[in-house]
């Protein structure tokens, strides 16, 4: 049984897609700069996911810059017609590699385009706009100039559909008010619940939320709790964070990202793990807890 039956579908602005997907932002080199490691490694996930049942990618042309991409084409280029490749614009990378905003209308023009060329497309399936008030987290403030940027180029049919990275309610409501938002991709995990009522406000409207960090990002969290839960699963903490995030609500759509085929099997395996109503208890504690 493949994710796509595991872990069921939702619908992503207008095309059916996986819950369990695949973000590519770590088959670039360490600190997600420069080339990867072992090129034929990434070209392998990629092809791997795929054969999977994977149909819902997460990138952008800021990761590497450039060399996620450019290893997407290279692997899957001509895609397969239920592909959604999902990327985002508003940052960039200095020479040092540190992320740095890139919001002005010329620049976020400039991304569109770019991801169009690295990734072989006329047109982007669903564009998200990072924010970049805090790099850290969502912070409050208009999303309207650099939001109606992207509208304009919808309207020029260089983007399909469009949402958020790193946005607050208000943020959401704001782009709203611009034009169709299909999704809202923030942190949120196990511990990092701020935006539960986000969740199922959204998860109300048919609208996609696409949790990244599962287990924390760079400070990963740490919870006995989890590793009890997972040692009596026969399981990872991955895989049991996976599977709690699937449990929480059927509009999430989980990217978690690997440049190794064996911990994207281990990833992927995660849909088939079922939490009983005790083990989802428990694990709401560790939320409660924080």
């Amino acid at each position: 049984m493949d994710p796509s039956t595991s872990a069921g579908t939702f619908l992503l602005g207008d095309r059916p897609v996986s819950r369990m997907g695949y973000g590519a932002m770590q088959l670039a080199g360490p600190g997600v700069f420069g080339p990867p490691k072992d090129r034929d490694a990434a070209l392998a996930v990629l092809r791997q996911a795929l054969a999977a049942g994977v149909n819902h990618i997460d990138t952008s042309d800021f990761y590497g810059p450039h060399i996620t991409n450019q290893l997407i084409r290279e692997a899957l280029h001509p895609y397969a017609e239920d592909l959604v490749i999902v990327t985002k614009v508003g940052a960039a990378r200095d020479e040092e590699g540190a992320w740095i905003p890139a919001q002005r209308p010329e620049q976020l023009r400039q991304a569109v385009h770019d991801n169009l060329r690295n990734l072989g497309l006329d047109v982007l399936e669903v564009v998200n706009l990072r924010l970049m008030g805090d790099v850290e987290k969502p912070s409050e403030g208009s999303v309207a100039p650099q939001f109606e940027v992207l509208a304009e180029l919808q309207q020029q049919g260089k983007i399909r559909h469009m949402g958020l990275s790193n946005a607050t309610a208000a943020q959401v409501a704001q782009a709203q008010g611009i034009a169709p938002v299909v999704c809202v991709q923030n942190m949120y995990n196990l511990v990092h619940r701020d935006d539960d009522a986000l969740v199922d406000a959204l998860a109300a409207q048919g609208i996609a939320y696409v949790p990244f960090f599962p287990l924390g990002g760079f400070s990963p969290l740490q919870s006995q709790t989890l590793r009890e839960v997972a040692g009596r699963l026969d399981a990872t903490p991955m895989q049991v964070a996976l599977a709690w995030l699937l449990a929480r609500s059927s509009n999430l759509l989980l990217i978690p990202g690997t440049s190794s085929v064996a911990h994207l099997q281990q990833n992927l395996a995660a849909a088939e793990l079922s939490l009983d109503s005790d083990v989802l208890a428990e694990l709401d504690g560790i939320g409660r807890q924080a």
